[in-house]
C-alpha cells in the first residue's frame, strides 16, 4: 500500500510525509516528523461532514457563549502595550520561517496563564454537547510508546518515514490512546485531540480567542530579547528542568529526567516573568495566524497574518521534542497543521483583547 493508503478503509487522514524524513537523527534534523506538522486530514467540505466552516470562527462556538463561566478571566495575565521582538537572525530551521528578527508593536492583552486542561474542556462539552473533529473523524494520532499493545496490535497501517504516528481509532480527548484510555488521573493536564476548529469553538465560548502568533511569541520571551527560551539561553539552569520535553534518544528511549514521559499538569514547571507556564514544551499549542514562511522585516502593529491559507501556525514544541530531533521548543520556533487536524500532542490557551 502506498504513502496516500487510507487507514481503516476510509480516506480519514493523507499522510504528508515528506520524502526522506528517515530515522537517521542528525543533529537537528531538518525534517522533523516528530512535530507532527505533516498530520493533516485529507482536505474536503467540512459542511457536509458536519464541520463549522474554517471561514466563519464564530459559528464554531456553538452559540452558547451566556453557559460560559463568568470568571473566564481569572487565570490570566496582562501582556503590556508596547514594542516587542520578534524572530530571529539566527534560524535553526530556515525553511520555517523563523527569521528575520523583526519589531512588532502591540496593543495590551491577555493570555491564559496555564494551557487548556482536561477539566475545563470537559466543563464547555458538558455545557454546549460539542463534539470534537477527532471524535467525528473516528480516529486521531497518537505516539506509538504511549500505546497499549493490545491498541497496537490493532493498527494495520502506518507511515513508513515516521512509524512512531499511528492512527489510532476513537482517539480523542476523552480516550487519548484510544478506547481501552481515559484521562482518570489526568484532568489537570492539557486537553490534547483538538483541532484548531475546536479550540476556537472552546476560546469563543468564553468570549476568548486564540492568540496570534506574534502575540504568543511576546508572551514566550517573558521580556527577554534574543534569547532561545522563556528562561534564558541555558536548557537546565542550575541543572533545573523548566519544560516538558523528551530526554534520552528519540524515539528510542525518554530517560523522563523532567519526570514524565507524556504530558504534565498544566501548572508544573517554573513560569516565565510574566507568569505563564508551560508557553514551551508540554504540547504545542494553536495560534489564530495562517502559516506563511516569508516575514517583512519592517515594523508590524497589531499583525494577524495573511487572510487566508490552508495551514495554521502553532508554537512552543511538545513532550516529544528533543535538541537533536525537533528542536522546537524555542520561542522563535514554529510548525504547522491544517486547521482540522488533531494528535496526542497538540492542544492550546486561549486570549482576550482588552
Amino acid at each position: 500500500m502506498d504513502l496516500f493508503s487510507c487507514f481503516a478503509n476510509r480516506c480519514s487522514f493523507i499522510f504528508l510525509i515528506i520524502i526522506g524524513c528517515s530515522l537517521t537523527f542528525g543533529e537537528h534534523n531538518e525534517k522533523q516528523c516528530s512535530c507532527g506538522k505533516n498530520l493533516n486530514r485529507q482536505s474536503g467540505n467540512n459542511e457536509q461532514n458536519g464541520f463549522c466552516s474554517l471561514d466563519d470562527s464564530q459559528k464554531c462556538s456553538l452559540s452558547k457563549l451566556e453557559q460560559a463561566p463568568d470568571n473566564s478571566q481569572d487565570e490570566m495575565v496582562l501582556i503590556k502595550s508596547g514594542s516587542y521582538s520578534i524572530g530571529t537572525n539566527e534560524p535553526i530551521f530556515i525553511a520555517d520561517g523563523e527569521g528575520p528578527k523583526r519589531t512588532v508593536v502591540l496593543k495590551s492583552f491577555l493570555i491564559d496563564k496555564y494551557e487548556v486542561s482536561n477539566q475545563e474542556f470537559a466543563t464547555f462539552v458538558s455545557s454546549t454537547g460539542y463534539k470534537t473533529e477527532a471524535e467525528k473523524f473516528g480516529d486521531s494520532f497518537v505516539f506509538e510508546g504511549l500505546l497499549s499493545e493490545e491498541t497496537k496490535a490493532d493498527i494495520k497501517e502506518a507511515v513508513a518515514q515516521a512509524p512512531w504516528w499511528l492512527p489510532v481509532k476513537h482517539a480523542s480527548w476523552r480516550h487519548p490512546e484510544g478506547p481501552s484510555s481515559n484521562i482518570s488521573g489526568r484532568m489537570d493536564h492539557p486537553v490534547v485531540h483538538v483541532s484548531w476548529n475546536d479550540a476556537t469553538a472552546y476560546c469563543n465560548w468564553l468570549g476568548k480567542r486564540l492568540p496570534t502568533e506574534a502575540e504568543y511569541e511576546v508572551t514566550c520571551r517573558g521580556g527577554l530579547s534574543d534569547r532561545l527560551f522563556p528562561w534564558g539561553n541555558k536548557l537546565t539552569p542550575n541543572n533545573k528542568h523548566r519544560v516538558n520535553i523528551w530526554q534520552g534518544q528519540f524515539p528510542i528511549n525518554n530517560t523522563e529526567e523532567d519526570g514524565y514521559y507524556g504530558t504534565s499538569p498544566v501548572t508544573d514547571f517554573l513560569p516565565n516573568v510574566y507568569g505563564v507556564h508551560n508557553i514551551v514544551g508540554n504540547v504545542w499549542e494553536w495560534t489564530s495566524d495562517w502559516w506563511i514562511t516569508k516575514h517583512s522585516d519592517e515594523i508590524q502593529i497589531d499583525p494577524v497574518g495573511p487572510p487566508s491559507g490552508t495551514e495554521k501556525v502553532k508554537k512552543g514544541g511538545s513532550y516529544l521534542c528533543h535538541e537533536t530531533y525537533c528542536y522546537r521548543y524555542r520561542c522563535a520556533a514554529r510548525s504547522q497543521n491544517t486547521p482540522d487536524s488533531s494528535a496526542g500532542n497538540l492542544g492550546f490557551r486561549c486570549a482576550a483583547s482588552i
